[in-house]
């Protein structure tokens, strides 16, 4: 009987939990849109073909941040100067480094699609330094990392990265990081909910 209210306590205190993530920064729905919603609405649905979705739900709640959160992502995802398979990795290792379970669940399948290896993925996920990466991936993983962990990169990681990308490269490599680093930081603060298939990831200590 014991285990049964405590199985009870624990199954109500996780759908408390839920509503109070739900009633932090919630979808609005369409027919509820202000004029200036309902502008960025149709500005995001024109640029990205689909109805807004994900992190910028919660962005929503202010459409005109939403509206350059939206366009800045238009060119570093998809036509930055190092590419759409690094920069998928740019995002991977972000989603990682905040515990990002949503940015995680949709970008990584994207990421495997555009050619980064599973075990790669999967060494990013555990919080291990992954083996095998070709030399493109090691000085973009590197420069990710160290810009996270240190808040700075050396001169070596930069020196690297500029020589291959040049210096437009290496901005739009730092932009991609600072970028899924905002959408993180507002999906964390929303704590923005994975779907039902989505398997969170684990939360290291530091």
């Amino acid at each position: 009987m014991q285990i049964r209210y405590s199985m009870i306590a624990a199954g109500l205190l996780a759908a408390c939990l839920t509503a109070q993530a739900a009633d932090r920064l919630p979808t609005i729905a369409p027919e509820n849109y202000s004029n200036d919603q309902k502008q960025a609405a149709a500005d995001f649905e024109a640029n990205r073909k689909v109805a807004v979705f994900g992190p910028f739900e919660p962005l929503m709640h202010s459409p005109q941040m939403m509206s350059q959160a939206r366009a800045m992502g238009d060119y570093l995802r998809y036509k930055s100067a190092i590419g759409n398979t690094l920069s998928e990795l740019a995002i991977l290792i972000t989603a990682r480094e905040w515990t990002q379970d949503y940015e995680w669940y949709v970008h990584q399948p994207i990421a495997l699609k555009a050619g980064i290896k599973k075990e790669i993925a999967d060494a990013i996920a555990d919080g291990r330094r992954p083996v095998g990466l070709s030399d493109d991936e090691e000085m973009v993983y590197d420069f990710c990392t160290e810009l996270q962990h240190n808040k700075r990169v050396s001169d070596v990681t930069f020196n690297r990265v500029e020589k291959r990308f040049g210096k437009k490269g290496t901005v739009d490599l730092t932009g991609i990081v600072a970028y899924y680093t905002l959408l993180a930081m507002e999906l964390n603060v929303a704590q923005y909910q994975l779907p039902a298939d989505g398997k969170k990831l684990e939360r290291f200590p530091k």
